[in-house]
């Protein structure tokens, strides 16, 4: 990958133009930050594993009617995409209480909350990413009504497929980040990823609160055992997809 010129370098992945300009490489990386790049670290085999992992989410979530911008995995760390603008929202969707929600409403962790909690904030790391109402949202033109109505939908529709299949894979899906992004064709479709390092996961076997987590938090708190837990949600979901 080091002979080809970048388009773009983030903390979790690197574009890469191809001889199609409608199509882009993402190279999944090692790398792992928290806390708005805060604390930083490696994670071995997490470029392999969230890339791998989220080509067959994406494929389940393509196969229920939602649109992605996956094309196919030409290798494990490496994702071929359909070129698109993001919006410059992240979307927040909360099953269950915990993270910053916790911190900042008092909510006690473990909440179920119903009904699902969906939130937007602005996709800013200079700012710190802050939550936005949906009216300061539109009042910076992030995204048009429309485009806003249309985001929600998808991620609850995401997030009822998703809850379902983790279930399965006996995990609880406690809350997740989800980034869209605009076609050449003006197509509004699921990019970024879907990972331990963008969903909160508890495996529903361990009833401790620190052994029962499968994702960064791990990671995040110093729990240890952080590529185990990846490895692990990798091959439940491998297990069930074939």
């Amino acid at each position: 990958m080091s002979d080809r010129q970048k388009l773009y370098e983030g903390k979790a992945k690197i574009i890469y133009p191809t001889d199609d300009p409608e199509v882009l490489l993402a190279y999944y990386k090692d790398d792992a930050t928290a806390f708005n790049a805060q604390k930083r670290g490696t994670i071995k085999g997490k470029g392999e594993i969230n890339c791998t992992l989220s080509a067959h989410l994406f494929r389940l979530l393509e196969s229920k009617g939602i649109p992605t911008h996956y094309i196919d995995t030409p290798a494990p760390d490496q994702m071929r995409v359909k070129r698109v603008q993001i919006v410059p929202v992240e979307v927040i969707v909360r099953n269950i209480a915990a993270g910053s929600l916790c911190k900042q409403t008092g909510i006690p962790t473990g909440t179920v909350l119903e009904p699902t909690l969906v939130e937007f904030c602005y996709k800013n790391d200079e700012l710190g990413d802050p939550l936005l109402t949906r009216d300061r949202l539109l009042l910076m033109k992030l995204a048009t009504p429309e485009q806003l109505e249309a985001i929600e939908t998808f991620s609850r529709q995401i997030d009822a497929i998703l809850t379902e299949f983790f279930g399965e894979c006996g995990i609880t899906l406690v809350d997740f980040k989800l980034e869209f992004g605009i076609t050449t064709d003006g197509q509004l479709v699921l990019a970024d990823e879907i990972s331990p390092d963008t969903c909160r996961l508890w495996d529903q076997s361990e009833t401790d609160p620190n052994r029962r987590v499968m994702d960064k938090d791990r990671f995040r708190h110093d729990l240890g055992n952080v590529e185990n837990a990846y490895e692990q949600v990798l091959a439940r979901v491998v297990a069930r997809l074939g």
